[in-house]
This record gives structure tokens, sequence and C-alpha cells, in this order.
């Protein structure tokens, strides 16, 4: 009996929404709206970049690249929790549980720090406008484009592989909609102190050292814009920083709201859901509507296709 009591889990139920009931149904049409929406915007965003000659800079590389994280993050979690809101079966095996942990963590991470890189970007062209194609040539933005990958798989793996070491023997029931650290660990039969403390520590790493960094840069570009002493001068200055610095904000606080409220509250899973479908929802209509060079191309490009046809 104790060793059937030992017997290691090879699959976890995701309970998601199953709360809900029939609300299950519109909780699914309006998520799969969204989802559709958001891989569609971050998708144009990516062409338009890569066809439009006029967006052919370092921070239009950048945005690209974060329409491209944003896609491949959503994909981690929103086709899961779909199945999961209008099938019976809420299984996910413990390989495809952790493999989504692993992705999608990584993918947050490294969308942290394109941030970062993103406003250390918008620093550079701020504080030397003369010399910004010059500093920032090829071979720094293929290097900055890379830093967040890496740092987002060195900072999620070994708290990944710790946790799967983990004895997992009682209840398999992951109450959130997608899995993470913390319901894991609410499940393992062994100590998870180590693991605990590792994830916390990588979490450090993952999200508050490019939030500080990317706070400093910007204090750095207000300290910059103070110094000008026209008001269309400072307007013209920030106008080139607003779509980021709008973009970084709603990521941050969306994600500092859902880390700060105690877990376990009722309405946890809906506050989630802000940072992993809304937030990556608005980016391309944050870039649309406040960057008059994207809204340049976009009018170019789309009169090109109805005229041609």
């Amino acid at each position: 009996m104790e060793n059937a009591n030992k017997t290691s889990l090879e699959e976890f139920l995701l309970l998601a929404f199953s709360g809900l009931g029939q609300l299950q149904t519109p909780l699914f049409v309006i998520i799969l709206c969204m989802y559709i929406v958001c891989i569609g915007g971050n998708v144009a965003i990516i062409v338009l970049v890569r066809v439009e000659p006029s967006l052919h800079s370092p921070m239009y590389f950048f945005i690209s690249l974060l329409a491209a994280l944003d896609v491949m993050f959503v994909s981690c979690i929103i086709p899961k929790l779909l199945s999961n809101l209008i099938a019976a079966n809420k299984r996910i095996s413990f390989i495809g549980c952790f493999s989504q942990m692993f992705f999608s963590d990584s993918l947050g991470t490294a969308e942290c720090y394109l941030l970062a890189v993103m406003a250390f970007d918008r620093d550079l062209a701020v504080n030397n406008p003369l010399h910004y194609f010059n500093i920032m040539n090829n071979e720094l933005c293929v290097t900055l484009a890379s830093l967040p990958w890496v740092v987002g798989i060195i900072c999620v793996i070994i708290p990944t592989i710790l946790t799967a070491r983990l004895e997992f023997c009682g209840s398999n029931e992951v109450n959130h909609f997608f899995c993470d650290f913390a319901p894991l660990h609410s499940l393992a039969c062994s100590d998870p102190f180590v693991s605990q403390v590792v994830s916390n520590s990588m979490a450090f790493l993952a999200a508050v050292v490019p939030f500080i960094t990317t706070i400093g840069f910007y204090i750095h570009i207000i300290v910059i814009i103070s110094r000008i002493h026209s008001s269309k001068g400072k307007f013209k200055v920030f106008s080139t920083c607003s779509s980021h610095l709008s973009v970084a904000g709603l990521y941050y606080i969306t994600a500092i709201i859902v880390y700060v409220l105690p877990q376990g509250i009722q309405y946890e899973k809906f506050l989630a859901l802000s940072y992993t479908v809304v937030t990556p929802l608005c980016n391309p209509f944050i870039y649309t509507f406040r960057n008059r060079d994207v809204k340049k191309a976009l009018f170019r490009v789309t009169s090109c296709r109805v005229s041609s046809s």
C-alpha cells in the first residue's frame, strides 16, 4: 500500500476554469477571438517590418522580435486552455506539462529582457542621435537580439530540471490553466524547498533585473529630455519612446499585479489572462496607433494591395 501511494504521476489535470460550468463555452469563444486577433496582429507587424523598407531600422527589428515572442508565448498556453474549456479530458502528460512550463517561462523571461534591450535602444537613440546607426550596427543588433533568448533558457532550465526531479505521488490537479512552478511545487510529495529557492532566485533574475534596467534607461531618457529647452523638441524625443514605454508599462503592471496579489484568490486566473493573452493582443495595436512610421507604412502597403487588385 505504501508503494502504491508513492507511485509517480504520469499526467496532471489542468483544472483551468472548471468551476465556471457552462460559462466555459462563452469564455472559450472570447479567448479564441482574442487569440486569433493576437496572432493576426503580431504576424502583421512581423510581415510589415519585413516588407516595408522604411521600417528597416534597429527599433523596428526589435519590435518584430517582440511580436514573434508574443506569438510563440501565447501559442504555448492558449491552445491547451481552449482545449480544456470545451473538452472533458483536461489531462496533460508529465512531459507536456514541464515542456509547456519551460517554453512559456523562458519566452516570458526573453520578453522581459527584450523590453530592456529596446529601452537601451531608445536611450542610445536619444543620447547619441548622430552616431546611433554607427553604434547600433548589424553585429550589435544580432548580439542584443540573441541575449534575451540565452538568458531566458538559462533562467528557466535549472529550476525546471529541479522541479521535474521532485516526487509527485498525491493529487494531480493543477489549479491553473497552464503549468507553472508554484502550482507544481504545491503538489510535490518530496520537499520542494531547494527547487523553490532556485526558481524564486531565477524569477528575480528573469523579471526584476530587466525591470530595474528598463527603469534606469528611462530615467536617463527623462534627464536628457529635461535638458531640451523647446517643447517641440521634448515632444519629438518623447514620441520616439512612447510606444515602447506603453508596451513595457502594460506588461510589467499586469505581471506585478498578478504576482503581488496573494496566491489562491478567486480572480487569480483571470488576472493571469491579462499578461498571457491581453498584453500580447494589445502590443501590435499600441505600435500601430501610437507610431507614425508604422501607420504610414501600413497605409502604403494596404494601398498598394488595393490598387494592384
